[in-house]
């Protein structure tokens, strides 16, 4: 990573955040949505006035090189991005502050510190950038079976280490942020083409240990898409999966690994598949009369085979809180790409698709598409989105998502479901009447990814609670209408209760006993995912 470091508290680094023209559109979005004049506005403490405790250990000599104890690193790793993350920072909270962070440049360290945070009785969180929205990295010490907490961040292990353009693949340290993993292969003329929306404070490490979702929203939706092999460090010792296109020999090593949010290991590198860069593009913004309407020309275009590089739909309140329309059509941002040939019959076909369930394109250059008009006014808000917390935050806003899948057959019945569920708890605990709105991220044949956003205005004192309330009715609708407790956005300790009821009792043993092989003494990211 370049340039200033990242922020304590807010998204990305020390000196960036929204303009105040993008300021002044978000608060007027809500401004209107609440009937609001001045938000009632909590100033959020600086670095120097958080109160931190003293460090209940010390790294011996031998770890000093690459740990410290300093006040801004550990005021950093305290938290990710969620939104109750956000409401204890604004607070000044940062009670459960890591003793230690280690900053390790090899393997041989993070072996160094895994032995002494366990002969000091220390909880062990891996890092990657920090961008968790679920409550992923928050350091966890009760005192009795974990006297303090140390976080490892992997920034230092941050080299494409090797790259093999006859495969199409390369060998990546975990720590390495997107947009130097991108860099380092673009002179190769290859791309992992793997783009969260946390793309530029996010690790392949992270993504791969939370089965990130990233730019395809067809076919290569996952990183799990993308992993030829891993390289995982343990208490017990290292695992290294073998390299190969694919393999039939029982349950797959590498599956274990990946989504297991650092519980069962720190994964240290892995070899990734990788793709040329596209060369030719089609794509298109497309109105349509409603939201279902959309997705019906979804379905018919993933079960069409097309594979859109991006087939996303807004409903029409989402399109309008972005500005990319004024709230009377839904749209769809429709995009294909590709290394190797012209995409002509791909976007036809998918345009027709769109016809048939009552789309009009909006007129514009094929090539330039989805840069233009509504797809690029709402790409350029999607990018944006994550800096508004921080300020909507202090004023009481609670804004935050959700998101799940489910089959076809199920959609419509369990979007209203969930909608109207939300809603009725924003009202119950706040008592204002909020919104819900919907948009899809990722389609498949058989089922969309919907991912809800709530608008609430809160009250500071009980933001937390009403946050809680909301969150929770969201979580149980899901469950109790088929869907998933999370699509790409990991469990963390938000979603865990919702994922305790979604899993088969059996599997929660069995992942219990690989945690009691691999982990020993329970030290991994303890909290997530399951209890030893």
């Amino acid at each position: 990573m370049t340039g200033a470091r990242l922020k304590h508290y807010g998204w990305g680094r020390e000196g960036e955040g929204m303009s105040a023209e993008e300021r002044a559109f978000v608060l007027g979005r809500y401004h209107a949505k609440f009937g609001a004049g001045e938000f009632d506005t909590v100033t959020v403490p600086g670095l120097e006035e958080l109160s931190l405790r003293e460090p209940r250990v010390v790294p011996p000599a031998s770890l000093t090189p690459f740990c410290t104890t300093e006040r801004y690193d550990r005021a950093a790793h305290t938290y990710g991005k969620s939104y109750p993350d956000y409401v204890r920072a604004m607070l000044g909270d940062y009670d459960c502050a890591p003793d230690v962070v280690a900053y390790p440049r090899n393997e041989s360290e993070i072996s160094a510190v895994m032995d002494w945070a366990g002969s000091v009785g220390a909880s062990l969180t891996p890092f990657g950038g920090g961008s968790t929205v679920c409550g992923g990295v928050e350091p966890q010490a009760d005192g009795i079976k974990h006297k303090a907490a140390v976080t490892l961040d992997l920034r230092n292990l941050s080299n494409v280490v090797e790259v093999d353009p006859v495969s199409r693949a390369a060998l990546i340290d975990a720590g390495t942020y997107g947009p130097s993993l991108e860099n380092q292969l673009k002179p190769h003329r290859l791309t992992l083409r793997h783009f969260p929306q946390s793309f530029e404070y996010s690790t392949l490490g992270g993504w791969i240990a939370t089965r990130s979702g990233g730019h395809f929203a067809s076919l290569y939706t996952h990183i799990d898409d993308f992993v030829e092999s891993l390289r995982v460090v343990t208490p017990v010792g290292v695992v290294e999966t073998r390299r190969l296109p694919g393999s039939g020999a029982g349950p797959s090593p590498d599956r274990m690994f990946i989504g297991s949010e650092g519980i069962l290991g720190v994964i240290s590198r892995a070899w990734m598949r990788l793709q040329q860069r596209p060369k030719f593009r089609a794509g298109a913004s497309v109105r349509f009369p409603t939201f279902f309407d959309a997705a019906r020309a979804v379905r018919a275009v993933a079960q069409a085979g097309l594979y859109p590089s991006n087939c996303r739909i807004l409903d029409p309140q989402e399109a309008f809180n972005t500005g990319a329309s004024d709230g009377s059509s839904a749209i769809m941002v429709l995009a294909f790409e590709s290394g190797d040939h012209p995409l002509d019959a791909w976007f036809k076909r998918a345009l027709e698709c769109c016809a048939d369930h009552r789309g009009t394109p909006e007129p514009a250059e094929a090539g330039d598409a989805h840069l233009e008009g509504a797809a690029g006014i709402w790409r350029n808000a999607f990018i944006r989105m994550p800096y508004a917390r921080e300020f909507l935050t202090p004023v009481a806003i609670i804004n935050d998502t959700f998101e799940t899948a489910i089959t076809w057959d199920r959609f419509e019945t369990f979007h209203d479901q969930v909608k109207a569920a939300t809603e009725r708890a924003i009202l119950q605990a706040t008592g204002v009447k909020g919104e819900v709105t919907c948009r899809f991220t990722h389609v498949y044949p058989d089922g969309p990814a919907p991912y809800f956003s709530f608008h609430a205005r809160g009250r500071h004192g009980a933001l937390l609670a009403q946050w809680k309330a909301i969150k929770d009715a969201a979580s149980d609708a899901l469950i109790a209408a088929g869907g998933t407790i999370t699509h790409h956005h990991a469990v963390g300790r938000d979603h865990r209760p919702w994922y305790d009821r979604q899993r088969p009792q059996l599997f929660a043993a069995a992942l219990r006993a690989a945690k009691r092989e691999l982990d020993p003494r329970g030290m991994l990211n303890p909290g997530v995912l399951i209890d030893p």
